[in-house]
């Protein structure tokens, strides 16, 4: 790892990253979440195994690292959160920030909800034993429903978010994310390997990775665009959060080629664990395709663990303990750009911004997680949806769509190109600055208007992704 940062080449007692690897794994820890564990291996099973692959290879390594690399600069070079690196070039271009800025307020809260059901599985598979989870969907909905289990693990999870952000980016995050981050690759690897042994595995991972050019469609594009989109953290004021603790001296071209990577890396491996396992189980790969999102974390995964006979305890337990690393370094970085908002705009320490932060995520949480329960009778996007789900569809297709067109036009427009180039040639060469102008001017702002008008078609039937 490279030197410490000297905190003078950073604002003025602002928190820094003791180098450039401390950057890229917290990066990496913010990208890889639970999307790439329940939404990834399920497009790919249903667009095509390799053909999805490749095409969203593709998208990480244009589309998508040239927004991290635009987010990552104007953190550094305006040493600011989101609603300052926007107002520090003007105080007019401020509500760009705060309408970036209030995506985490969104998103978060539920994020800690869902960690909690990953924490409860977790510990269901010492506890309740695999039987006990594997029966239909029944453990599920009886614990979302409950009213006080749920809560509980939800404030469990949200505990230990909140006591790794209160120790500081070096003393906290950045300690955790060099623990978490090699083991959850380390997990997912042994994982993998282990699914292959088992009886018709090998049938499964071809399916998966075999490209099929017949399942070629807009609608592939679009899963891989949106998927792409959603997995990077782009939009969410997380990179240009952490991009503001880092040193001049550090390359943003390696870094976030290097997050890149991870992303794709994980998700892959993930694809790996979850499509030759759930083939097996299922039979075959359009039922893979037909399970995506929490019901197949929840209900059909459990019950490919107790197929397992023997080593359903041990293979679920360390799949869980996997998912919860995965949801821990995201909801850390979700809430770290809440801090960071907090105390950049109120001017507070860490500690009281911390405490802020925590009597809204419990507040906002607990009213979510009643949408499972207490307040079950509301379904805000028609029968059987719930207030997470408002949440999730507000926040991640709508908002963070605009957010990231306005971010594109801002700097494609407004301030230009060469202001960010600038920022990024100081700590090493840009030789794809033209491309990427090209890309933030012109390709990024019609590719997020294509997932923001397919996504809000797909909420209200008219498109399927």
């Amino acid at each position: 790892m490279e030197s410490n940062v000297d905190m003078t080449e950073t604002a003025k007692g602002r928190a820094a990253w003791s180098g450039r690897w401390a950057f890229v794994l917290a990066g990496a820890a913010s990208a890889v979440g639970l999307g790439n564990l329940w939404r990834f291996p399920y497009l790919a099973a249903k667009y095509g195994g390799g053909t999805f692959l490749i095409t969203y290879l593709i998208l990480v390594f244009t589309f998508g690292i040239s927004l991290v690399l635009l987010e990552t600069a104007l953190g550094r070079k305006t040493q600011q959160s989101t609603i300052g690196a926007f107002r520090s070039f003007g105080k007019k271009y401020g509500f760009i920030g705060f309408f970036c800025s209030l995506i985490p307020f969104i998103i978060t809260p539920y994020y800690c909800v869902i960690g909690g059901w990953v924490t409860k599985y977790m510990a269901g598979y010492v506890v309740e034993g695999p039987d006990a989870l594997a029966d239909g969907g029944a453990f599920f909905s009886n614990f979302i429903t409950s009213q006080e289990e749920s809560f509980l693990w939800m404030f469990i999870f949200m505990a230990i978010v909140f006591i790794i952000v209160s120790l500081g980016v070096e003393g906290g995050i950045e300690r955790v994310n060099l623990v978490m981050m090699p083991a959850l690759i380390i997990m997912a690897v042994a994982i993998a390997i282990f699914t292959m042994t088992m009886p018709g595995a090998l049938d499964g991972a071809a399916y998966y990775l075999v490209p099929d050019f017949s399942a070629v469609s807009p609608e592939l594009f679009i899963g891989a665009l949106g998927q792409m989109f959603f997995s990077l953290s782009i939009a969410m004021g997380i990179m240009v959060t952490y991009g503001s603790y880092l040193d001049k001296k550090s390359s943003l071209t390696k870094s976030v080629a290097q997050i890149g990577t991870f992303d794709f890396g994980v998700s892959f491996i993930a694809g790996m664990v979850i499509v030759p396992a759930a083939f097996v189980t299922l039979g075959s790969g359009e039922a893979v395709a037909s399970n995506s999102g929490p019901s197949l974390m929840f209900i059909t995964l459990p019950q490919v663990f107790d197929d397992m006979g023997g080593a359903a305890a041990p293979v679920g337990f360390a799949f869980f303990l996997l998912v919860l690393f995965a949801a821990l370094t995201s909801a850390i970085s979700l809430t770290e750009t809440l801090v960071s908002i907090v105390m950049d705009g109120a001017h507070w320490n860490r500690k009281r911004s911390c405490v802020a932060v925590f009597i809204f995520l419990a507040v906002v949480g607990m009213f979510i997680n009643m949408g499972y329960n207490a307040l079950s009778f509301i379904e805000p996007l028609g029968e059987g949806s719930s207030l997470l789900d408002l949440a999730d569809f507000i926040s991640n297709y709508v908002m963070m769509p605009l957010a990231a067109l306005m971010t594109c036009l801002f700097v494609g427009y407004v301030i230009k190109p060469k202001t960010l180039i600038d920022e990024i040639a100081i700590s090493s060469p840009f030789k794809l600055r033209k491309a990427w102008t090209v890309m933030i001017k012109y390709i990024a702002p019609v590719l997020i208007v294509l997932i923001l008008i397919f996504f809000i078609a797909q909420q209200f039937g008219l498109f399927a992704v």
